[in-house]
């Protein structure tokens, strides 16, 4: 499997951002650029990144593609069309954006999101957004959600079948679905599951921990820095290196370069442990 993940530090040009990557052990990599950056310095980048062996795991998106209000719905629709535009444009393993909220926060809980028209109309949206682009290189991935599709591997898998598109793909992230007591409890059989279920439909990882806070009522699951909550984290590395050795895993939502550093070296030592080479 390939490791990757956040950076914090500003860079200004290609070189200061790969000496960050280089001091995180990172072999996959966020492509550092969107879509409104010139050409010219989007072929910089990638030819640094190529340069240095490594793997462009994700493209993101992370705009509200469903919102509420008219504009800022079109304004996300075209951005995550040529978001999937510059993923295809530089060979990432997916362009990841969220299915979308209908609530008062663009990643927010609505009611109305469990609902069977939401459910449709997060798979013609993504078909939309998908034939706009047709890639062959790279997938549209919707990262999962505790309270919007896919909130479950097996709704995950539906999703693939109803948007019948080759170039849509599985962006796992298991942590934002222990979504409730009994997955948290049984977190090692959940991600096993997801596993199971996805299979080769998994083309990206966001590998996280997470620490159930027993103070706090009804019911309190957060991240926490990787090594430090109940997730078996060498479990999440085996599966993922079975999917294939370039598989990349990313740690994400840290707050600082320490952070990151900390946890790279956490995912690398649990990884020898449990017999999984990272490149």
């Amino acid at each position: 499997m390939r490791l990757g993940g956040g950076t914090c530090n500003p860079h200004t040009n290609p070189s200061e951002w790969l000496a960050q990557i280089k001091e995180l052990g990172y072999s996959a990599v966020i492509f550092p650029l969107n879509s409104s950056a010139p050409k010219a310095q989007i072929d910089e980048y990638l030819s640094c990144i190529r340069d240095a062996g490594l793997l462009i795991g994700e493209v993101g998106v992370w705009k509200n593609v469903m919102s509420l209000s008219a504009y800022e719905r079109e304004q996300a629709l075209d951005f995550a069309k040529r978001q999937l535009e510059l993923a295809e444009y530089v060979g990432a393993r997916c362009c990841v954006n969220i299915a979308g909220s209908t609530g008062s926060r663009w990643d927010g809980f609505d009611p109305y999101q469990g609902t069977q028209e939401y459910y449709d109309r997060v798979v013609e949206t993504t078909q939309a957004i998908i034939d706009s682009v047709s890639p062959e290189r790279t997938a549209y991935s919707l990262e999962p959600m505790p309270w919007m599709a896919p909130e479950s591997p097996e709704q995950y898998l539906q999703l693939i079948r109803d948007i019948d598109r080759a170039g849509f793909k599985a962006h796992l992230d298991y942590c934002n679905m222990l979504n409730s007591v009994d997955r948290y409890r049984n977190s090692s059989a959940f991600i096993e599951h997801c596993f199971d279920v996805l299979g080769d439909h998994i083309v990206s990882i966001h590998a996280k921990d997470a620490y159930l806070i027993d103070s706090k009522l009804p019911l309190s699951i957060t991240e926490i820095q990787p090594g430090e909550g109940s997730v078996d984290l060498g479990l999440v590395m085996k599966r993922a290196h079975a999917l294939g050795e370039d598989t990349p895993v990313f740690i994400e939502h840290l707050p600082n370069h320490d952070t990151y550093l900390a946890a790279a070296r956490t995912m690398r030592a649990l990884a020898q442990e449990a017999g999984v080479p990272v490149k």
